[in-house]
This record gives structure tokens, sequence and C-alpha cells, in this order.
């Protein structure tokens, strides 16, 4: 095969890997209500079970970026190929939650953290110059646009398909990438199995999962005396995971990843904002579809429809952002994204009552999605400037699973703050209503709760049928108050980040590494 014939033919694979699993992230928010329905579950282990897909690829992404060392990039990314194909087929074919959990959360997750540094080490070897350049902005933009059309993909399979299109369509991807491998080059292995740091792998992933797992658990009040032993744990275990990783080089032995890189401050400043720029971006995909199904009772094709607009704008400023990163220093251009984000949700949080529709939210939403695009445009390429060219495979193993860990903490964090305000807030809504007669307070709470976490799939139990539509209204309003104070909460969240850029320095990034 002629070289310049074919010469877009490794980037191509690359991005059809990055296309699949991009899209699992953004596609299946807008099906809440129907796997709620569909796998008898509740919101909470939907909700779970999206935060723990980003938390397994965070957690398995400095081990995955490590394999390429032992295995070779092509042999690491075809065996997260054929791990996240055993994952979807699984999630396609789910008949309870468990199923999904297993499919889509851990096997899925553990193939994409594979796969995904394998793709930037594929792309960056096989292309130099302009053409290497050229190769990473085709792979950047294709990752934008999977997330950009996933809430309409989903909502299109769920509404007049199944949900479970979503991720069996994704073995049609799975075996293109397997027809053309022959594309992928391989790299000569320079570790043996003896050189992976067990310990700080296990280090590394039980830590992050006990944080998130954590956070997950304060959603019910009957578990937060478990929540600050997971969250401590992890903590403790992340240091112990860190102070490992500097043993082993003292010793001169390898590490699983070289930890010198967080002391470099605009590497940890970068990795501290991308955290922080993903935590509101996951939790406003995770909460609005849980809004719009529950309150306006729209469907999943016309959920993704309304989150469209966010999509786009996100992904039309992400572009125009690195334009702007040669004329203004990127410190500024992130001050500014901050700002521009948490004025976004801010105006969000006014909007949410029972009567609101869909255009109520767009103008928000567009705002909002102009400080993010303007936020995406700049963290990978600041934060990726601070790594030598020996450290760039180290450097985008940190950076993602960064970015993973933020995104799934603001899954689980914004999750649960949304929930617990509609937990208290129906105290307080039962408290004032009289509607208690026979059952006491707690009963009726834990009743309305419930069906909130059904989606209002099934009527509220033990509520008298002639109370229903009353009770409805009570849970929507109360819906409707804890999405404006979870709002607020997100504005907050986005001016801590424009405090953590203050920090910056200033100077011009040169050059473009992408890596979304």
């Amino acid at each position: 095969m002629a070289e310049d014939q074919y010469k877009w033919g490794v980037v191509i694979i690359a991005c059809l890997a990055v296309f699949i699993i991009v899209l699992d992230s953004s596609a299946m928010n807008v099906a809440i209500t129907a796997l709620v329905k569909d796998l008898n579950t509740t919101l909470s282990m939907i909700q779970a079970i999206i935060a723990l897909y980003a938390l397994i690829i965070a957690s398995f992404m400095l081990l995955g970026s490590k394999l390429q060392d032992i295995l070779g990039r092509k042999k690491t990314f075809l065996t997260g190929l054929f791990i996240y194909a055993t994952g979807t087929t699984i999630a396609t074919l789910s008949v309870n939650a468990g199923m999904l959990l297993l499919g889509w959360a851990v096997l899925e997750g553990i193939g994409a953290a594979l796969m995904l540094p394998a793709t930037t080490t594929i792309v960056g070897a096989s292309y130099k110059g302009k053409d290497k350049i050229t190769a990473f902005g085709i792979w950047g933009g294709i990752a934008a646009m999977g997330a950009a059309i996933g809430p309409i993909v989903g909502g299109v399979f769920t509404t007049y398909l199944t949900w479970r299109l979503v991720f069996g369509s994704e073995l049609i991807f799975v075996a293109v990438i397997l027809i053309f491998r022959g594309y992928l080059t391989e790299s000569q292995p320079t570790l043996k199995w003896k050189d992976l740091d067990v310990v700080g792998t296990i280090l590394s992933i039980v830590s992050l999962v006990l944080l998130v797992m954590g956070i997950l658990l304060l959603s019910k009040p009957q578990n937060w005396a478990y929540v600050s032993v997971l969250v401590v744990s992890g903590s403790i275990l992340f240091v112990v995971f860190i102070l490992w990783q500097r043993r082993r080089i003292n010793r001169g032995l390898e590490p699983l990843s070289d930890i010198s890189l967080l002391k470099n401050r605009i590497f940890g400043l970068g990795n501290i904002n991308s955290i922080i720029q993903q935590i509101p971006l996951a939790g406003f995909l995770f909460i609005i579809p849980v809004f719009l199904q529950q309150v306006t009772h729209l469907d999943a094709f016309m959920t993704g429809l309304a989150l469209l607009p966010a999509s786009l704008t996100i992904l039309v400023f992400s572009l125009l952002g690195a334009k702007l990163a040669s004329r203004l220093e990127p410190k500024y251009i992130l001050m500014a994204g901050f700002l521009v984000s948490a004025l976004g949700t801010w105006m969000l949080g006014g909007t949410f009552n029972i009567n609101t529709q869909i255009g109520d939210i767009i103008p928000g939403t567009i705002v909002f999605g102009v400080g993010v695009g303007l936020l995406l445009s700049q963290l990978t390429n600041l934060t990726m400037s601070a790594a030598r060219g020996d450290q760039e495979s180290d450097a985008a193993g940190f950076l993602n699973a960064f970015k993973n860990l933020g995104y799934s903490m603001g899954t689980a964090l914004i999750g649960v703050l949304l929930l617990l305000g509609v937990f208290w807030g129906l105290t307080a809504s039962i408290e004032s209503s009289g509607l208690a007669g026979n059952m006491s307070t707690t009963e009726i709470q834990d009743s309305l709760f419930n069906y909130v976490e059904t989606m209002q799939t099934t009527p509220p139990q033990d509520i008298p049928s002639s109370l229903v539509p009353q009770v409805t209204q009570m849970v929507d309003s109360t819906i409707s108050s804890a999405m404006k104070m979870t709002f607020n909460a997100l504005a907050l969240i986005f001016l801590l980040g424009f405090f953590t850029s203050l920090f910056l320095p200033r100077r011009k990034i040169k050059g473009s590494f992408k890596n979304s």
C-alpha cells in the first residue's frame, strides 16, 4: 500500500477508538429513565455506574501507559480493544444493573484505560512535523465531536429503538479497527513484567476507588458512617502511593509513573484545574437530564436536543480558544473561561421551576458552553508543555487519569448534592403540607425519595392515588429548588478554578499537543 495514499490510516483507527470511548461518557446520560425502568434499578445506581466508568478509566490509566513499555503499544491497544469489546457486549445484553456495571463501568473502563494512552503514542510515533500537528488536531476534534453528538445519538437510540444499541453499535467500530489493524505499528518493549510496579498499581487503583465510593455513599444519610472511613483511607493510600513511587525512584527501580512531574508548578496547577473543570461539566451532564426527564417529562431524544446547544458551543469555542492562544497567554484565557462558566451556571440556577421548558435553559447552557470550551482549549496544551520529551508518556497518563477522576468525582459529588437537596427539601415540604395523616413524616419521605430514585416511573408507594398529583407537584418543586442550590455550587467550583488559575505563571505555550 502506498504510504501517501494511506498515511492517515493510523490516525483514523485511533480516532475510531477514541470516538466510542467518549461517546459512552455522554450518550448514556440521556437514557437514565430508560435504564432505571428497563433494569429495575434506581437513579443512584445509574449515577454510580456512570461515575465508576470514568473512575475505572482514571484508576487504570497509569497502568495502561506503563503496559506499552512491557507489551508494546500495538499489543496494548489491541488488548484494551478486546476487553472493551467484551464489556460493550455484556452491556448490550444487560438484564440488570449488575451486568451493566460489569460490562460498562468495569470492562469498558479497563479497556479504555489501555487504549487511550496507546492512541496518543501510536499517533505521535506515526507522524512528524506538520503532519503530527494535523493528526493530533484530527484526534482531538473527533474526541470533541463524540462528546458533542453523544446526547443526540443516545437520545435517538433510546427513544426510537433501544439504549442497548448505543453499546451494540460500538461493536461495528471495533470490527473496523480489527480489520484495519495492519496500519498500526508496534513498538519494541523496553521493560519486562518483573519491572512492573505491582504495589504502586494496586495503591493507585484502590486509593481512587475508595475516594469516589466515599463520595457516592453521601447520597443516603444512613451510609454516612462509612463515608469518612472510605475518603480518609483513600487519601492516605494515595499519599502512600506517592511515597512508594519516590522510594522506587530513589532505589533505581522503575516507578509506575514519574511523580517528579507533580513538582512542576505548571503541570501541578494544570492538573488541578483540569479536575476542577471536569467536576461541574460532569455534574451538568448528569443532573440536567434528571431534571428534564423528571420535572418536564421530556423523552431521551428531546433531552439530547436540549443539551445540543451546550455541546456545540463547547466544541466551537474549544476550537476558537486554540486560535486565541497565539494572541493571548493561556493563563488569561483560563481565567476568562472559569469566570464565563461560573456566570453560565449561575444563570442556569435561576431558571429551574416546575414550569421550566427547554427554551428557558438555552441561554445559560450557551454561556456555560463558551466558558467550558475556552477551558478545554487550553488545559491540555498548557499542562503538557511542562513535560520534557522523555516525560510525555507519563505526563499524558497523569493528565488523563486526573481528568477522568474529575469527571467521576463530578458525577458522584454533584449527583449527591442534588439528591441531598431533594431529600432535605422533601422533609420541609411534607411537614408544611399536612399530608402525613396515618403515616409518619419519615415514611412519606422514604416513599417520595424512592419515587425520585425510580425517576417517577412507578407510583409512590403507600400514597393514596388521590394524593399522587399533589405529591408529584411537591416532588417536582423540591427537585427544582435542589437544582438551583446545586447550580450555585457549580458556580462556586468554577470560581475556585479562577482562583487557582491566578497562580499560573505568565507564558505563551508553543507547539500543539492534543490529548482530550
